[in-house]
């Protein structure tokens, strides 16, 4: 905020300096290009006094008013106080007229006519005196044109461009405010996105926990009765999995090859379950990257695979392929389908991925899902950083 403040107080601070040395710069070009003109620095005061007094209305309007309009939108108090700005300004330009005003004009040509009858005549004045047609009739009887109107005093060609340069600066500080407003505007909304994404991914992070271990548990319960040597390696192998959970989970991106290390360590779980009737087949690559890779993504679509792919009346397979492609990581598993699927509701863990993936890649990803009557397959593709 206070940075964007300093970078528009800084352009400003630019336009106004330019604008001051403008004169200083014409008169001295003039002065080097011209022998005969004279550098004086009463004709840039002249100027300076001139500028002087839009820089002060500017100021008030930049500090005092355009806040009343770009973020307060107080309309009516705003266009008010510029009404009253721009009836003092016409005013003041009625009374204190610069020398290059209308009255300025005349008082030049009067000079003029009265050094011209003190200088004598010159032989080509008296030579062409009386060619020279005598003056129009109303220039002769000025006198006799009274009835005739007059504009007034504050609608002069001066007057009128002193007036539309004042809009047009005061425009132009609403519109360069505006602008800095849109671009604060912008960066506040793109941190309160970042913001809003941080949470909702640390929601779902801390629904993915619970429920991974919830059906982690559950095997390793039904394993016990089946086999409890087996269940003591089940454990093993499960702390590994805590392990990787409670230090690497919370964050955002987790080394490539931790990740697969722990999908190894789950299958290997999962194998202790199951007889031979399960094909299960998982192929990972042998030389991994230094990517990184959001924590526990890939695992859900593994989990769902044993979850709802097992049959124990007939053969069933759970086939798993990582292959990573330049930078991209291409996840593939396909699973047979129980007779009796698995009834339970909720399916938190697809929907929880299919959230995670949006809030984290946007649209720079693909996800392709075909439920078949018999088998279901997961295509997923994304970027590795």
């Amino acid at each position: 905020m206070q940075e964007q403040q300093k970078h528009e107080n800084l352009t400003y601070l630019v336009l106004w300096g330019m604008l001051f040395i403008a004169p200083v710069l014409s008169l001295y070009v003039r002065t080097v290009s011209n022998d005969a003109f004279e550098f004086r620095w009463d004709e840039v005061l002249m100027v300076w006094k001139l500028f002087a007094i839009y820089l002060v209305i500017f100021l008030f309007h930049n500090f005092f008013l355009a806040h009343l309009l770009v973020y307060k939108q107080k309309r009516a108090i705003y266009f008010s106080a510029i009404a009253i700005i721009i009836a003092a300004f016409v005013a003041y330009q009625c009374t204190e007229r610069p020398k290059g005003g209308p009255h300025g004009h005349h008082d030049k040509m009067h000079h003029e006519q009265m050094a011209d009858r003190q200088r004598p005549p010159m032989e080509d004045d008296m030579t062409f005196e009386f060619d020279h047609e005598p003056p129009p009739p109303d220039r002769q009887h000025p006198q006799r044109h009274r009835g005739e109107k007059k504009p007034p005093v504050m609608v002069g060609e001066h007057d009128i461009i002193a007036l539309i340069v004042l809009i047009l600066m005061l425009g132009m500080n609403i519109g360069i405010k505006l602008y800095f407003k849109s671009r604060r505007d912008t960066k506040i909304m793109a941190a309160l996105e970042k913001e809003n994404l941080e949470q909702q991914l640390e929601y779902l992070r801390y629904q993915i926990n619970p429920h991974f271990f919830m059906n982690t548990l559950n095997n390793i319960h039904a394993l016990v009765d089946i086999d409890p040597e087996r269940a003591k390696s089940t454990i093993l192998e499960l702390s590994k999995m805590m392990r990787f959970i409670l230090y690497e989970g919370d964050k955002k991106g987790v080394p490539l090859t931790r990740e697969l290390d722990f999908i190894r360590n789950y299958v290997t779980l999962m194998r202790l379950r199951y007889t031979d009737k399960v094909d299960l087949q998982m192929e990972l690559p042998t030389e991994v990257p230094d990517y990184e890779i959001p924590p526990l993504m890939l695992i859900t679509f593994i989990e769902n695979a044993f979850k709802h792919g097992i049959s124990y009346q007939r053969d069933s397979f759970i086939h798993v392929r990582i292959g990573i492609e330049g930078t991209k990581l291409r996840f593939t598993c396909s699973n047979s389908k129980a007779d009796k699927p698995n009834q339970e509701k909720g399916g938190v863990g697809l929907t929880n991925v299919k959230q995670r993936l949006n809030l984290i890649y946007g649209d720079n990803f693909t996800l392709n899902i075909q439920d078949n009557p018999d088998t279901y397959n997961v295509k997923l593709e994304i970027p590795l950083t």
